[in-house]
């Protein structure tokens, strides 16, 4: 038997960094908005004659294999090890497959996350409700990079397309926007800087920065929460003219969290963007590298990604995915 499984990462285009419990619960109405990307991270489970577990990285190489589940080491490939374990996988090979860049800051261990939940349950026979998968990747994530980790990036891996993710005092929800999401695809331009970032190590310092009272950090947070509202209100009325200036203002407040958000790469890329017509842009995820992103007229798109491969990042080719999380039996 062969299944295959596949999730999209996603493009935080504002107010990511709310979703780390309980950062939003400080500021009222936090939201993060995000879309989906056909970036896709993906896995194949595909069944052996004998009981034996065996686990590889198409992207790093690395393979493993055990007699069971339980004697798989969790400290090589720690992500599918510890679903292969919480599922009692036996009797298969699992191997893994991913579009985005290491380190890119689109959500890629997230995604193959959740394509992994959805392989190994359909694999074990289990049956999952859409809580229960974003549960278990947010607390496995958690035990792989050892610091708490965001609300949002399961979300558009499970779903697909262009959302608003609202937290507060109850809970977290998702709400699909009503905005056409190939208006997005055809202003958005998102470049690889060459260089990974480590999100764990930017998020856990601006939390504790925010929890411990520090003004300006609150004061970026709040500035960060209206770009959000924002950018949700114009992309609803697809305005592009104040979508772009939400983006901008978002990245101007973003910048404020510390030091490492940006860096004069980072700085140097969206100055060639918007020389080359680029209205807005701002890095990906946490910062400090990995992608970043740019809004432009249509008609100026390839101009930026132009722009932007000439000053050394790597342009993906990169839609808004409206899929989300598939599962399909070979």
């Amino acid at each position: 038997m062969r299944l295959d499984s596949s999730a999209p990462t996603r493009v935080d285009l504002a107010g990511g960094t709310f979703d780390i419990w309980p950062l939003y619960l400080f500021h009222d109405r936090a939201q993060t908005i995000n879309a989906a990307l056909t970036l896709r991270a993906s896995c194949t489970l595909t069944s052996r004659r004998d009981h034996r577990v065996t686990l590889a990285s198409d992207d790093t190489g690395e393979s493993i294999e055990a007699a069971d589940p339980q004697s798989l080491p969790v400290d090589r490939l720690p992500l599918p090890v510890r679903l292969a374990r919480h599922f009692g996988a036996r009797g298969v090979d699992i191997r893994t497959r991913s579009d985005s860049p290491v380190g890119a800051g689109i959500a890629g261990s997230s995604a193959m996350n959740v394509a992994l939940i959805g392989a190994l349950a359909a694999w074990t026979g289990r049956t999952m409700r859409d809580e229960e998968i974003l549960t278990l990747a947010m607390n496995v994530e958690a035990q792989v990079i050892h610091v708490p980790t965001g609300l949002q990036d399961y979300r558009p891996a499970l779903h697909g397309g262009l959302s608003a993710i609202e937290m507060g005092v109850t809970g977290v929800r998702r709400v699909r926007l009503a905005a056409d999401p190939l208006e997005l695809e055809r202003r958005l331009v998102l470049a690889y800087t060459g260089a990974p970032r480590q999100s764990g190590i930017n998020n856990w310092d601006v939390m504790t920065r925010r929890i411990n009272g520090h003004a300006e950090v609150a004061a970026a947070f709040d500035g960060i929460r209206d770009a959000a509202l924002a950018l949700r209100q114009a992309l609803e009325a697809d305005d592009w003219t104040a979508a772009a200036a939400a983006v901008h203002a978002e990245w101007t407040h973003r910048k404020r969290l510390g030091l490492g958000v940006t860096t004069p790469r980072i700085d140097a890329l969206l100055d060639q963007a918007r020389a080359a017509g680029a209205l807005a842009g701002k890095v990906c995820g946490a910062g400090g590298g990995g992608c970043l992103f740019c809004l432009a007229p249509p008609e100026r798109r390839t101009a930026v990604g132009d722009a932007l491969a000439e000053a050394g990042a790597t342009v993906l080719d990169a839609g808004i995915d409206t899929r989300g999380l598939e599962v399909t039996r070979a």
